[in-house]
Formats: structure tokens, sequence, C-alpha cells
């Protein structure tokens, strides 16, 4: 950001439930991947109340004193092409150009959330990340990959040049699902079979994967489901009481799914880093991560490791677990400081 250039930064979160948006400062030059913000203020909205981004942007900034706004970053569930992006779960059309007219700024830019989530983990402490996999020590500098299971299965990647990162997206999550061995073959033809054709890792690395996996075990006689689990299973989420049964009861057939879940991760994980060679690390976003893990704990690292002629290189890479629920939104406050 140019040093004439008011110190404010507006970053936003966009997503189909809600939407979150913050003013932050920064002081002098920024560093390229640990520049210090300071948060002003910081705002959430029912995103479907509104007819419009612009309609919550006008609401956010009427909360405040007027604001000379430097620079702004918005991330958005959807791609990203030319500076616009038709939101994926809401009817809200974003441009670039419209926004900076909006907001009196040229410094406008849309990222795909996954990229405003890669590029906010590397502004996360210590004390926000939970280690899966140790790596090689020290780690080396290089490409990062970044994995979210939630609603859906997302995936970045944060190129290196050897001076600082870029976040590059990425729609890996709807790549076809590889099964390594004959119960995820099983898996496959399972959900082949539910579906009628093409089955995407996010079919079962996501929360309704999660209870696809369960349902399949269940259905083909792997274990048997106990008659106080069906209850609970007639109402709520599915795949939050089985976690639930797996993590708080030791449920065996609920556990078994929350492992072949877990271990899917992992091996999904390690396919980034012999995709884009991440030996930079690997980080695990997105709201189930850090409620299953000592799931993780135990089972992540059987499928991230098994790679075969390639297990020693995708062993040096290190995995961590971010929990903070607001690194998208950091990660586009940064991002700003680059406009």
């Amino acid at each position: 950001m140019s040093a004439a250039a008011s110190d404010t930064i507006l970053a936003g979160d966009l997503g189909g439930t809600k939407t979150l948006l913050a003013l932050f400062r920064h002081a002098g030059r920024a560093g390229q991947d640990g520049a210090r913000l300071t948060l002003v203020r910081e705002a959430s909205f029912a995103s479907r109340e509104h007819a419009t981004f612009e309609e919550i942007l006008a609401a956010f900034l009427a909360q405040g004193p007027a604001a000379s706004i430097g620079a702004a970053c918005f991330d958005v569930a959807g791609p990203v092409a030319e500076g616009r992006v038709q939101t994926t779960n809401l009817p809200w059309l974003l441009d670039e150009r419209t926004l900076a007219g909006t907001l009196g700024t040229p410094r406008v830019k849309l990222l795909n959330d996954l990229e405003a989530t890669a590029y906010g983990m590397l502004q996360l402490p210590a004390a926000d990340l939970v280690c899966l996999h140790a790596g090689r020590s020290p780690a080396r500098a290089g490409n990062v990959a970044v994995i979210a299971a939630g609603t859906g299965l997302g995936e970045a990647y944060l190129f290196y040049d050897g001076a600082q990162h870029h976040p590059v997206a990425s729609e890996g999550g709807h790549a076809d699902f590889a099964p390594r061995n004959d119960l995820e073959i099983g898996l496959l033809q399972y959900i082949r079979a539910k579906l009628g054709g093409r089955v995407s890792y996010e079919r079962v690395l996501s929360g309704p994967g999660l209870f696809t996996i369960y349902e399949f075990l269940r259905d083909t006689g792997v274990g048997k489901e106990p008659a106080w689990l069906t209850a609970e299973l007639q109402g709520g989420d599915p795949s939050a009481i089985v976690s639930h049964a797996a993590l708080e009861r030791g449920e065996p057939l609920a556990t078994q799914a929350l492992d072949t879940f877990c271990e899917l991760y992992g091996a999904e994980a390690g396919n980034m880093v012999l995709r884009a060679l991440t030996v930079g690390g690997v980080f695990l976003g997105g709201g189930i991560g850090p409620k299953i893990l000592p799931a993780l704990r135990r089972s992540f690292a059987r499928g991230y490791l098994d790679k075969g002629r390639f297990a020693q290189l995708v062993g040096d890479v290190p995995v961590h677990l971010a929990l903070e629920p607001r690194t998208a939104l950091l990660g586009a406050a940064h991002f700003a400081l680059r406009l």
C-alpha cells in the first residue's frame, strides 16, 4: 500500500450463513508474512437477510465514525474471475470495480474464501495452531497446502517465489475420490450407487461426508448400530451425532466412521503435497477439525503417510491444524496490505 494511502483497511469474510466485516489499522510498512494490524471494530451480519452485499457494507460503515478506506479485500465462497464472482450460496454478484466506486478507493480485491484462508494461515501465532505431524525440523521454505473440511471441502495453495507467498485458488475438493484399499473401494461403490455416478472427495471429506461413511459401514454390515444411536439420529445433525457418539461414548461403529474420515483427510492432504510439492507445510482449516482433534491425532497420519515410494517426501512435510475461526478474515486483511 502506498505511503499516501489511508492506514485503514476494510476486510470481509462473506459466507452463505453470515458475513463478517472488520476495520483494521496498520502503522508503517508491513512485512510480507507478519504484518501487524490493529482491529478497530468488527461486526457479523446474517447474509440471507440482505439483498446485496453493498447493503451490508452500508450498514457496517454507518455503525461507526466515517472512515477513509485505504484498501479493501473480501473473501467469497465461489470462483473469482476477472474481478467478479457470483456467490455460490447467495444471489449476490460482486465486482471489484463496483465496490471500488462504493468505497471510494481503487484498491479493492476479491479472493476465493480458501485463498484468503491460506494466506491467513501465515498470520496465525503458534498458540492458534496444533501440530498433527511434526515433519522435518527445521521446516523447509516452499509452497504450502491448505485443506479445509466443513460444509464442503475447500483446497488452496500458497506459491512461494523465494521471497513471499502468493495464495492460489483451487477447486480440488471436487476432484475424483480415489480409494486406497478394499474398504474405501466399497465406500466408492456405495456412494456411486446412491448418487448414480461420479464421486468427488467432497462427498466423503465434509460434514455430510462423515455421515455417509457411517451409513456405508452400517448398511454393509461392518458394524451394528445400537438402539440408542438409532433414536438419536432421528433428530439433529447426523454427522455431529456420530462424532459425539465416537468421541464421548466410544461407540465402535461411530468410532470406525470417524477414524476412516480422518484417515481419508490425511490421504488427500498428502495428495496435495505431491501435486504441488508443498514442502513448506500443510494447514488444516474449516470448522470440523478442531471438533474432532482426538480422532485426527489418532488416524490422520495413517492416511497422510501412506504414499508408497514418496512416503519419506510427504513425511518430511509438517501438518498443523488451525484453531482460529477468523483465519479467512485475517488473510483478507493482510492481503489488502499488498494492494
